[in-house]
């Protein structure tokens, strides 16, 4: 008995160890997929997070998110305390209460950023000429390590000291030591003599932010921490970048046109110490103006937290209620009314004003991501559709290597039920140790806790999966013989393709109708349309290449040879067996395409959208307002070519019969200018074409039109004037999306029609009646420098307008950290992806290389040589390959298209309308030329093995299973 249980026990261990592979196998895969699913929601926020940090910093870059602001006159002269006084020692009392009363719930992001004060201009002279000098203080001024010389204005001391940047010592013609007369300019009554004491640089190198006279300024615990250095130490020296992008007249100095009314030939900042301001303002008795930034900094718990849509809510309303909260702190409930009720230490002052961009920006995030998560979420729901699918091809490999064994325990009586549940309980033990595996790393990530039912969900599936398959190998119905087609088979094949084509069409239409779910969390449409979408493709592709492979097959026939006939014989035969791992391929590949044709439309589009906002080179918005500054920024150094652009709101009605002709944007270009310069603008070429940039006959204002034909009269009213418009042409559709109109249209909600004109026609309107002007400025090598020293990007003062500059607006959208976490998190997706692909096609391969052996030895033992071998291989494989790279690459491409609605790029872009695609082509060629490789490798192989393996281990009597 010892001697038969022997070989017993080495067949049982052999049957254990050739499961081990498999076994192996199946632990990664659940392993994988369920760390997937449990950290699929966690991630989605993480990533949600990354994103709104992300935009929060940028959006923060040029000045801080909440700026409060408030007025202060001098100190009672009677007050001999209020000559002692500090002025920076009066402002820290004010800059605790601010920090104080942020919302605890921020859990301490929102951090004290700067406190300044700005002097009005002051009239000096220096060796360049008259300069009119502003005098500043910021607590985030660059410290000691910036200077290149001499040393930060002093914090005590009588004299009145100032330090400028070595550029503007270079221009002004300045020296360390040097005496500046102050005389009145903007700030009146004061005379006054400054000392030149330091010059720093501007390049941030060795700035510390709030140490701006060599001591810093501390605080008390405050929930923001040190009030006046905490955010600024914090950003280490983008403090000083902070400061320059909001006083670029700090860096260098600007040049006055020779026409100026002031007289002045440049205009200049310097630093002053917080003493000199209450010195000269008391010499003027006049109020001035000190403000605080505030910057939202949130960790990445808290930007988890609030990424979400309720989360923004929540965020919203933090940040509305937060100025109200910190006004009454300051001074109660005081209404205001233009009175100096309050205090900042001996000075009187008004209450708090408030000014913020957060809440806009946050909206706008909000409308991004959700987007941005359809994007994710769909790659995320391809990565397990393929990780299933390579389980699948795994547990078939399985059922077909102990199928002639479970044969022969069916034959002496084993029920198929028995097997499989035996079947189930070899394989727990892998599946559970996957699952744990796949839970711990999980958990391993930071963040919110994983879910652990998806977890388990996936794990059951791919558990029961296995027993499944051979259950339904091992069923009653499966044991007939032959090799004839099964009974109705065509049709329950019709069957299955025709509800899988409707499943794939009413998920697509409900994803369009109904969108996307906007909370944490998965959502089942969206996971499953990637399938079924697959499952359509392949449907499809199945029953389509099959016949062009039959057509070369007959082809190949009439030519000497029997290996491409034999080969695209059994290609075009074996179509429908090879459906498992065209799905595997197909949604591998789509879901590749799809992510490279989504980040290739996004780049392009905010290139589109950058040039749209910008209109040219550059570009000042409400030009209008500001005449003496856009003659200034028309002089700047590098500005080839201006063009003014004014839009004015009308509703125009028929000349002739009195009906309306709609709500329309009457828009006025330099028509010759833009010509010359930009001879590609679709306005200019349309203008040209209809004659409006030349002498005006008449007093008609001549137009271009939608909806409008040419001879059409309109009026419309300006001031009690009535005003003619001829319509002399219909307005070329490509003028709608012309970037030369985009600053004056981008400000404006779209409306039913637009007019063109020449501004030579528009005389009869004037400047201020026009709801919107830009001035576009031209030129390949402005400098930007310059440009900025005149209109801050930060600029607080709507009446001074905006400056647009295309290479800023460009940078910005190149370094938008949502699309960054966008590309990064479908790029891990589509590699693990691939991966798994890799995998299931290598198994597909090892499933069906048994019975191209068979084929093979057949053809070996007539005499096929090995070259023809390795063809037959290949040409064999090569149209489910073709046909797979043809079925992704256009899945891919048109899931955009399908997905409508439920995936808006526009909303990553803005612009005049929806991105043009832009695939990318390289990828997509790449993944193609590496799944032909992939499948030249495994044919090589496959024919090194087969000439190895001797002909009588595949020609065997008897067997009928292939």
């Amino acid at each position: 008995m010892k001697g038969s249980a022997r070989p017993l026990r080495r067949v049982a261990v052999r049957e254990v160890l050739a499961d081990v592979p498999l076994l192996v196998c199946l632990a990664v895969l659940v392993a994988l997929l369920t760390a997937v699913a449990a950290a699929g929601p966690g991630l989605l926020d993480r990533l949600a997070g990354q994103a709104l940090a992300s935009r929060l910093e940028q959006e923060q870059r040029a000045e801080p998110g909440i700026v409060f602001s408030a007025q202060f006159e001098p100190a009672d002269s009677a007050d001999s305390d209020a000559w002692a006084s500090d002025l920076d020692e009066d402002l820290l009392p004010v800059t605790d209460v601010i920090a104080n009363a942020a919302p605890e719930a921020l859990n301490g992001g929102l951090v004290h950023d700067s406190t300044r004060v700005e002097l009005p201009l002051l009239d000096t002279v220096t060796g360049a000429g008259e300069v009119g000098l502003g005098l500043v203080y910021a607590s985030d001024a660059p410290g000691p390590g910036a200077y290149a010389q001499g040393r930060p204005p002093a914090r005590g001391g009588e004299a009145i000291e100032v330090a400028v940047s070595t550029r503007t010592r270079d221009t002004l013609k300045l020296r360390l030591g040097q005496r500046l007369p102050l005389s009145p300019g903007a700030l009146d009554k004061v005379q006054a003599t400054a000392v030149v004491v330091g010059f720093f640089t501007v390049d941030g190198t060795g700035t510390k932010p709030g140490d701006a006279d060599g001591t810093g300024t501390k605080s008390a615990g405050t929930k923001g921490g040190n009030t006046e250095s905490a955010g600024a130490q914090g950003a280490g020296a983008a403090g000083g970048d902070r400061l320059r992008r909001e006083l670029p007249l700090l860096a260098g100095p600007s040049r006055v046109p020779p026409r100026s009314a002031a007289g002045l030939d440049w205009e200049a900042r310097a630093l002053v110490a917080p003493r000199t301001v209450t010195v000269l303002q008391a010499q003027a008795g006049a109020a001035l103006t000190v403000t605080w930034g505030m910057r939202l900094d949130l960790d990445a718990r808290s930007a988890a937290r609030f990424a979400g849509d309720r989360g923004q809510g929540e965020l919203q309303r933090l940040l509305v209620r937060y100025p109200d909260d910190a006004r009454s702190v300051f001074c109660g409930d005081i209404a205001d009314y233009g009175g100096m009720y309050c205090e900042i230490g001996p000075h009187p002052a008004s209450t708090l004003q408030d000014s913020t961009h957060l809440p806009d920006v946050l909206t706008d995030f909000g409308r991004q991501w959700r987007q941005g998560r359809v994007v994710i979420s769909f790659a995320l729901a391809s990565l397990l559709i393929v990780g299933l699918l390579a389980t699948a091809v795994t547990a078939l490999l399985a059922v077909r290597r102990s199928l002639d064994a479970h044969r022969l325990q069916r034959a002496r009586g084993a029920s198929a039920t028995g097997l499989a549940l035996a079947r189930a309980a070899r394989t727990a033990p892998a599946v559970l140790l996957g699952l744990v595996a796949g839970i711990a790393a999980a958990r391993s990530l930071p963040g919110p806790s994983p879910a652990y039912r998806h977890a388990l969900l996936v794990a059951a599936l791919i558990w029961l999966l296995l027993p499944a398959l051979n259950w339904h190998a091992l069923r009653d119905r499966s044991a007939r013989t032959g090799h004839g087609p099964a009974p109705f088979a065509a049709g329950r094949r019709l069957t299955a393709e025709a509800v899988v084509l409707l499943l794939a069409a009413a998920g697509v239409l409900a994803l369009r109708s109904r969108g996307t779910v906007g909370e944490a969390g998965p959502d089942p449409l969206l996971a499953a349309v990637p399938a079924l979408l697959g499952l359509a493709t392949v449907a499809v592709v199945v029953r389509c290449y099959p016949l062009p492979v039959r057509i070369l097959a007959r082809w190949s026939a009439r030519r000497r040879g029997v290996v491409a006939l034999i080969a695209l014989s059994r290609a075009a035969k074996e179509a429908p067996a090879r459906a498992l791992a065209l799905l595997v391929l197909v949604v591998t590949l789509a879901g590749a395409v799809f992510g490279g044709l989504v980040a290739g439309t996004l780049a392009e589009g905010r290139r589109e959208a950058a040039a749209w906002r910008v209109g040219a080179d550059a570009s000042y918005l409400a030009a209008h307002r500001s005449p003496d500054i856009a003659e200034r920024l028309a002089q700047v150094r590098g500005v080839r070519e201006t063009v003014r652009v004014r839009q004015l709101r009308v509703d125009p009605t028929s000349a002739t019969s009195g009906s309306r002709y709609g709500i329309a944007s009457l828009v006025g270009i330099d028509g010759a200018r833009l010509r010359a310069a930009a001879p590609h603008s679709p306005a200019a070429r349309a203008l040209e074409a209809a004659g409006l940039t030349g002498p005006r006959p008449g007093k008609d204002i001549r137009v271009l039109a939608t909806g409008a034909r040419a001879g059409d009269r309109l009026t419309i009213t300006s001031h009690g004037r009535t005003l003619r418009l001829r319509v002399v042409g219909t307005l070329p559709t490509d003028v709608l999306h012309d970037a030369a109109l985009g600053p004056v249209r981008g400000t404006t909600p779209p409306r039913q029609r637009l007019l063109l004109a020449d501004n030579r026609d528009l005389t009869a309107i004037g400047a201020s009646d026009f709801e919107g002007s830009s001035l576009l400025l031209y030129g390949p090598r402005m400098d930007v420098q310059e440009l900025r020293s005149l209109v801050p990007r930060a600029g607080r003062d709507t009446a001074v307008g905006e400056l647009r500059i295309r290479s800023e607006e460009e940078a910005d959208a190149a370094d938008d950290g949502m699309i960054s976490v966008l590309r990064a998190a479908y790029t891990a997706c589509t590699a693990l992806a691939v991966l798994l692909a890799l995998l299931a096609l290598v198994l597909e391969l090892l499933l069906s290389a048994e019975a191209r052996g068979r084929t093979t030895a057949y053809l070996r033992t007539l005499g096929l040589g090995g070259r023809a071998t390795t063809g037959l291989h290949l040409l064999q494989l090569l149209p489910m390959v073709l046909a797979a790279v043809a079925g992704g690459t256009a899945l891919g491409l048109t899931l955009p298209v399908l997905l409508g609605p439920a995936l808006d790029l526009r909303e990553f872009t803005g612009g005049p309308a929806a991105p043009t695609p832009d695939p990318d082509l390289l990828l997509t060629a790449a993944l193609g030329a590496g799944l032909g490789v992939l499948v030249v490798v495994a044919v090589v192989v496959e024919t090194w093995i087969g000439r190895r393996r001797g002909l009588g281990a595949v020609l065997r009597l008897g067997r009928n299973g292939d």
